[in-house]
């Protein structure tokens, strides 16, 4: 299990994030802009349906800070880093699967898609520090399925968006903790269980 828990520092989500967080310009850090619309997006789906969830919508949950052209910046056909083109980008069969699985058409739901990743990411560090060398795969996916389930009860109206898709970087790291025997379409779907599950009555 060594090679698997090693492998979870190098995969494509990860890099997207610690590339984007990583930046330490304060006038170029694009993801200080991205967050603030991930907030914005979270702020909009916890009082939905009061408020539906549109780039207007959330345009105004960023304020001062939002308007429509940095709203697309971050979302959208064109965006700026986008992490689906990190995905697609890689090649691989896994990441490829996984692309398509996270693919919209709607820039708002490409952004909640994103936010996900970002609100689990805390969730992803502390799971990455429990893991050992003499866990079993089963324990492997077990402790990463405990902390969807936890992210998911914490944030159940970002984690119920868009047909109950768990963070990306989380199905991932399910492929990789089982040696990439499991694939990029069998990771969603399990982990979509989790977070439905997680999610039922909310």
């Amino acid at each position: 299990m060594t090679t698997a828990i090693a492998d979870l520092n190098n995969t494509v989500v990860g890099g997207w994030v610690r590339r984007l967080a990583g930046n330490a310009s304060p006038r170029r850090n694009h993801w200080n802009t991205r967050t603030t619309y991930y907030r914005a997006a979270v702020t909009v789906l916890n009082t939905a349906p009061r408020t539906a969830v549109t780039w207007k919508s959330v345009v105004a949950a960023a304020q001062p800070h939002g308007c429509r052209s940095t709203f697309y910046e971050v979302a959208g056909a064109h965006a700026r880093h986008r992490m689906i083109d990190d995905l697609i980008g890689d090649g691989g069969a896994d990441s490829l699967q996984i692309a398509l699985r996270y693919l919209r058409a709607d820039a708002v739901e490409q952004l909640i898609d994103e936010a996900k990743v970002w609100s689990f990411w805390l969730h992803r560090q502390q799971l990455t520090r429990r893991l050992t060398a003499r866990m079993t795969t089963d324990q492997l996916e077990n402790e990463l399925i405990a902390e969807v389930t936890a992210w998911a009860r914490r944030r159940p109206a970002l984690a119920h968006a868009n047909d109950d898709t768990p963070p990306a970087c989380a199905v991932e790291d399910l492929t990789v903790l089982h040696g990439r025997r499991l694939s990029g379409t069998q990771a969603a779907n399990q982990l979509t269980e989790v977070v439905r599950n997680a999610t039922a009555g909310h």
